[in-house]
């Protein structure tokens, strides 16, 4: 499956599970891609802001993630390498539970399912375990999440996909569009622009 490249920005407003809005900026980077975003949000009577920047490669796996985020439990950062191959250091410590992910996922964030989907280009019908560096919204703690994709429908330049991932008890079917930027994630986020 090809997809066209991104929008300059993209921003997605957050529902049911959270009230909150997430913006995103892309921009080229060599033969890869800088994103810059943020998030906020209120969950359970809690706040919290997430800002990021990530590089991806070519293959849209990610390279690094430079993370800060505010609550009124105080500030945290993180800085997240990966070597491309599925090899993550946290803060400069090797993560070995990490090994053989390719991807950051955000729990703040609705863009960054759009990796494993860009980075798979699954064909209609197939689908595939895509391992995550899951980045938690409230204390950046950093856990691996798995989780699985499968292509469902591409037409009309709307994707969908079975999204799942079980440790977390959750699946529900993602649409996306042509960008392959995430239009619809049930119970969680729409995309606004």
């Amino acid at each position: 499956m090809d997809f066209r490249d991104p929008p300059k920005t993209a921003a997605w407003q957050h529902v049911k599970t959270r009230a909150g809005f997430e913006a995103v900026y892309f921009q080229p980077a060599g033969d890869g891609l800088r994103i810059h975003g943020c998030t906020t949000a209120v969950e359970d009577g809690r706040t919290w802001i997430v800002d990021y920047e990530l590089e991806l490669d070519a293959a849209w796996a990610t390279r690094t993630a430079h993370i800060s985020g505010r609550s009124a439990d105080g500030h945290r950062e993180r800085s997240i390498v990966a070597d491309g191959a599925g090899h993550w250091q946290i803060d400069g410590r090797v993560a070995p539970d990490l090994d053989g992910c390719r991807d950051i996922d955000l729990e703040s964030s609705a863009m960054t399912n759009a990796f494993p989907v860009r980075r798979l280009r699954l064909a209609e019908g197939d689908g595939a375990q895509a391992p995550a560096a899951y980045v938690r919204a409230a204390d950046l703690a950093v856990e691996r999440l798995d989780q699985t994709y499968e292509l469902v429908s591409a037409k009309s330049g709307r994707h969908r996909y079975e999204y799942a991932a079980p440790a977390l008890d959750f699946g529900c079917r993602l649409t996306y569009d042509g960008a392959g930027l995430v239009r619809e994630y049930p119970g969680i986020a729409i995309r606004v622009t």
